[in-house]
C-alpha cells in the first residue's frame, strides 16, 4: 500500500498548533467528559464509565457549561508468526484526545457545534516492516507524529433533522462505515482498500483530514442522506510521492486545497430503527443499509501506458488520466435477537467498484458475522470473523505481463489479496477493552515479488496479537 505522508502545497496555520496544547492540558486534567454528565456516575472502578471517573465534580460541573473532553489510548502488539518477507513482532499505538463544545449551552448558539481532535502516534508498522501486504494488518498503523485531526463546526436545523458540518474532517467517521466491519482490527475493515489503494495519501481518513463541508438530512425514521465535498489530497503531494511528513504537513495544520474536489453522497436506509416512544428499542431485528458513491476531479496515474502512449513497462512517467470515481454498497443486518436478553447475531458486507485503467484495486470486498454475549455473564464481549478482498485491476496486471515481455525475465502477474480475522472483544470494565486478534493474509500483495528472494511471491502470513483501548 501507498504511504499516507507526501510532500504538499497548500497553505499553513501555524495558530491552529495551540489546539495540541490545550486538548492536552485539559484531556490529561479531566479524562473523559461525557456530553450528559449524571450526578450518579458510578464510584466503583470497575463501574464507572471512564478510568479516572467524575474527577471529584470536574466532569459534571464543565459539562453544565457543554464542554466535553475525551482522551484514550490504543495500543497493540502484533506479530507474523509466519509468511511475509521476514517474522517477528511489533507496538504500535495512538493516544487520542479532543475537545467538543454545545454551543446551545456555552454561549446560547442553538444547535452550534465545535470539535477539536488531536491524535499522538508512536511505535512502529508491522506491515510496512514485515509484510508488504495491500490490506495493513491494523487500523492505528501509521508514522509517528503528534497532529491535528479534525477541526469543524456543526450547525444543526429543522428540530436536528438537517445539519451542516464544515472544517477540517475525517470522511471516514461518516461515509462508506459499517458498523460490523468496525469490530476488528485490520485498516480494510475500517477504511476499505479501494480508496485507501486509489485515491491521493489514502484519501481525507485517519490518521488524515481535508478542508470539506458535509451536508446532512433525515428525510424520516428511515432514511438519511449525506454528501460531502472534500478536498481529495489531505498532504497535498504527487499521487506516488512516499516522501515522510515534514513541518506543518507532519502536525496536520497544513491544509491543501489544490489538487481536487472528492465529492461523496450516501443514502442510509434503516430497518426497525429504535424508537424514541419504546425508549430506543426496536420492535424486529435492526439493520442498515447504504448505496454511495465517490467521485474525483483529479488527474490519475494510468496503470498501464505512459504519457507517450506508450507501455508503462517500457519506461517514462504514467499517463494521467482525469477523474476518478467509485461505488459501493453496504449491508448491516441483525439475523437473530434472544428475546428478553442481550445475545444477537449479526452479518454485514460492503462492496466497492471502480474503473481499472487508473485504480491498482478496481474492487472490493468485505464480509463477516459477529456474536454478542456468546458467553455466560459476559453481555458486551463481541466475537466477530470476517474476510476482505482486494482486487488488482485488469491495467495493473497488464502491466505485470508487460513487464515479463520487456524485460525478458519470468515476472509474477498479481491477482487478488484476501485475508480472514478472527477478533474477540473482552469488556473488561465500561472503560477498557481487550481484544486478541488472528488474521492470516492469503497471497500478500496480491503476489509481488519477495523483495529479499525476487525470484518467489511473498508466502501466505499468519498475524497475531492484542489490542487494548482505555478511555480515561
Amino acid at each position: 500500500m501507498r504511504s499516507l505522508h507526501h510532500s504538499c502545497g497548500g497553505f499553513a496555520l501555524p495558530a491552529v498548533g495551540a489546539v495540541f496544547l490545550l486538548l492536552f492540558v485539559i484531556s490529561f486534567a479531566g479524562g473523559v467528559l461525557a456530553d450528559e454528565p449524571s450526578p450518579t456516575e458510578p464510584t466503583d472502578l470497575w463501574e464507572r464509565t471512564s478510568l479516572f471517573g467524575d474527577m471529584a465534580g470536574l466532569r459534571t460541573f464543565l459539562g453544565k457549561y457543554g464542554i466535553a473532553f475525551s482522551l484514550s489510548e490504543t495500543s497493540e502488539v502484533l506479530g507474523n508468526a509466519g509468511g511475509g518477507v521476514r517474522r517477528g513482532a511489533e507496538y504500535d499505538g495512538v493516544t487520542a484526545m479532543s475537545l467538543g463544545v454545545d454551543m446551545n449551552r456555552a454561549f446560547g448558539w442553538q444547535g452550534g457545534n465545535f470539535f477539536a481532535s488531536a491524535l499522538q502516534l508512536h511505535g512502529r508498522n508491522l506491515t510496512a516492516d514485515n509484510l508488504y501486504c495491500i490490506q495493513t494488518v491494523s487500523g492505528i498503523e501509521a508514522e509517528s507524529a503528534t497532529r491535528l485531526w479534525e477541526l469543524w463546526f456543526d450547525q444543526t436545523f429543522a428540530g436536528g433533522k438537517a445539519d451542516v458540518k464544515i472544517g477540517q474532517i475525517g470522511i471516514d467517521q461518516e461515509f462508506i462505515v459499517s458498523q460490523g466491519c468496525c469490530l476488528f482490527i485490520n485498516a480494510a475493515m475500517g477504511w476499505p482498500v479501494l480508496p485507501a489503494s486509489d485515491l491521493y495519501a489514502g484519501g481525507p481518513a485517519f490518521p488524515l483530514s481535508s478542508p470539506a463541508v458535509r451536508f446532512r438530512v433525515q428525510l424520516d425514521s428511515s432514511v438519511t442522506v449525506l454528501a460531502g465535498v472534500f478536498d481529495d489530497n489531505p498532504p497535498g503531494g504527487p499521487f506516488d510521492d512516499d516522501s515522510q511528513l515534514r513541518g506543518a504537513e507532519a502536525s496536520g495544520t497544513r491544509f491543501n486545497m489544490t489538487t481536487g474536489a472528492l465529492c461523496i453522497g450516501e443514502v442510509q436506509y434503516a430497518v426497525n430503527p429504535p424508537s424514541p416512544e419504546e425508549g430506543g428499542k426496536t420492535a424486529g431485528l435492526p439493520g442498515m443499509y447504504k448505496l454511495g458513491a465517490w467521485y474525483d476531479t483529479a488527474k490519475f496515474p494510468d496503470q498501464r501506458f505512459n504519457a507517450s502512449g506508450g507501455l508503462l513497462a517500457e519506461g517514462g512517467s504514467a499517463r494521467m488520466v482525469r477523474n476518478n470515481f467509485s461505488i459501493y454498497g453496504i449491508a448491516d443486518q441483525a439475523v437473530w435477537r434472544e428475546a428478553g436478553g442481550k445475545r444477537m447475531v449479526c452479518t454485514f458486507a460492503r462492496f466497492m467498484g471502480a474503473p481499472p485503467d487508473r485504480n491498482l484495486i478496481d474492487w472490493s470486498l468485505n464480509a463477516g458475522v459477529s456474536a454478542t454475549a456468546l458467553l455466560p455473564g459476559r453481555c458486551s464481549d463481541v466475537l466477530a470473523i470476517g474476510c476482505g478482498w482486494a482486487h488488482i485491476s485488469g491495467a495493473a496486471a497488464d502491466f505485470d505481463r508487460d513487464t515479463a515481455f520487456c524485460q525478458h525475465f519470468p515476472y509474477p502477474v498479481r491477482g487478488s489479496e484476501e485475508f480472514i480475522e478472527l477478533s474477540y472483544q473482552c469488556q473488561v470494565a465500561p472503560w477498557w477493552i481487550i481484544q486478541p486478534d488472528l488474521q492470516y493474509i492469503i497471497n500478500p500483495g496480491g503476489g509481488v515479488p519477495n523483495p529479499l528472494n525476487p525470484s518467489e511471491t511473498i508466502g501466505n502470513e499468519l498475524v497475531f496479537g492484542v489490542r487494548t483501548i482505555v478511555n480515561f
